[in-house]
């Protein structure tokens, strides 16, 4: 989504853009940079399994790979991603790491003759320091600078089994002396990863996420009931026990009655036992009719489900790089309640529009969100301020103009 609204507000800027799917279709609730639909898949990741399983689909015709790459089918297997076998993201990773004497050679190449064609680029742009790999060579055939950006490795290669976790971090890091410039969405993420990677100090430039705020504003009226949301995937990782165990507290403990809890967001088939475990919890304590979960939501569904709330949170548990959902609650005028922890102090500091509690604790996320709702005026400071806030720094034409600022050495000179 990051990627999809820094390209349309480029785009309006006057500059050429196009946006190279990979692995898999982009999954966005917005309306995508024109021309996305017909841009190919490139390293689609049903080839990109198979190639790593039999050798013969190395050498298979395009024809073949261009059917294995259709969005649908990418779509269904990204529904079945978690049948895939740690072992096997971390083989998958560390050969993309190495890309040149990979197996995915064929791959690699479809990708290089496409950028060849449709003209040299001013500077190319990785979305992930996952593909760092891919630096060297596209520098090599099209001379052109790099610009790679962090968002959240650090998650993915820390739940890889060794050898590949050791193996993939040490590549990494060796890998992106290929970039021209490195770029994180927070200060936090800047400092966490130069720490892990050996990098100096302010290696990692900065360039906050922004989102396009079209659509997004205050509710009209107040929710009947005060409602308490959360919008992240429904798994362990994001907190969704804490959230759970802290409703309970809220209206068990500090006794809170009327309180209601809105869960949404993507749900795998991955998540589902989780979800089972939760919700059978929350029946028991005779809470289900207070509970709603609303998986996989458009945008408009996740601005009205945005709008419905009273507080937000997301209790993370791991160091979030960013976290674009807590912009978007902020920009609806919801007050946020996050882990004093990661990238989220400074955006609350940076908008006004929320505060910060103890990690994992649940006991400090009732207690917080029971202060919030017991000082109506306080409540309404901070959905003014941070909404306001949000647009100044924030958006998506904001993003913009930061990456231009950041880029300009590599721009053309009558640009």
């Amino acid at each position: 989504m990051r990627d999809n609204a820094l390209a349309i507000e480029l785009h309006k800027a006057g500059k050429d853009v196009a946006i190279l799917p990979m692995y898999l279709p982009l999954m966005l609730d917005e309306e995508p940079l024109e021309g996305l639909k017909e841009t190919p898949i490139f390293f689609g990741g049903i080839n990109m399994y198979l190639q790593q399983k039999l050798a013969l689909f190395r050498k298979t015709p395009a024809f073949i790979d261009r059917l294995l790459n259709k969005a649908g089918l990418l779509r269904w297997a990204a529904r079945h991603s978690h049948m895939t076998s740690a072992r096997e993201h971390g083989k998958m990773c560390i050969e993309m790491l190495e890309i040149e004497e990979s197996g995915f050679r064929k791959e690699f190449e479809k990708l290089l003759v496409w950028l060849e064609e449709i003209g040299k680029p001013d500077v190319v742009c990785l979305s992930t320091a996952l593909q760092a790999g891919l630096a060297d060579e596209i520098k090599k055939r099209l001379n052109v600078p790099i610009i790679l950006f962090f968002q959240g490795e650090d998650s993915f290669l820390d739940g890889l089994p060794e050898p590949y976790l050791s193996q993939c971090w040490k590549r990494m890091g060796e890998r992106l002396a290929s970039a021209d410039m490195l770029v994180s969405p927070s200060n936090f993420y800047s400092r966490y990863m130069e720490e892990r990677l050996g990098l100096p100090e302010g290696k990692i430039e900065v360039m906050p996420n922004g989102i396009k705020l079209e659509g997004y504003g205050l509710a009209e009226q107040a929710p009947e009931y005060p409602t308490i949301g959360y919008l992240a995937r429904m798994c362990r990782e994001k907190g969704l026990g804490v959230l759970v165990d802290g409703f309970i507290r809220l209206r068990k403990g500090i006794g809170r009655d009327g309180v209601r809890l809105r869960i949404a967001g993507a749900m795998t088939a991955g998540d589902l036992p989780l979800i089972k475990e939760l919700k059978a919890r929350i029946q028991r304590e005779g809470l289900d009719e207070d509970v709603e979960w609303l998986p996989n939501l458009s945008r408009d569904e996740k601005i009205s489900f945005l709008q419905s709330l009273t507080l937000f949170s997301v209790p993370v548990t791991y160091p979030e790089a960013f976290g674009l959902y807590v912009l978007e609650a902020i920009a609806c005028g919801v007050p946020v309640v996050q882990p004093d922890m990661a990238s989220f102090p400074e955006i609350i500091e940076s908008t006004g529009g929320g505060l910060c509690v103890a990690l994992n604790n649940s006991k400090a996320f009732a207690e917080a969100w029971d202060s919030l709702l017991s000082d109506p005026d306080r409540l309404q400071g901070m959905r003014e301020q941070g909404r306001r806030k949000v647009e100044e720094h924030f958006s998506s034409p904001q993003m913009s103009k930061h990456f231009l600022k950041l880029s300009k050495a590599f721009q053309p000179t009558d640009q």
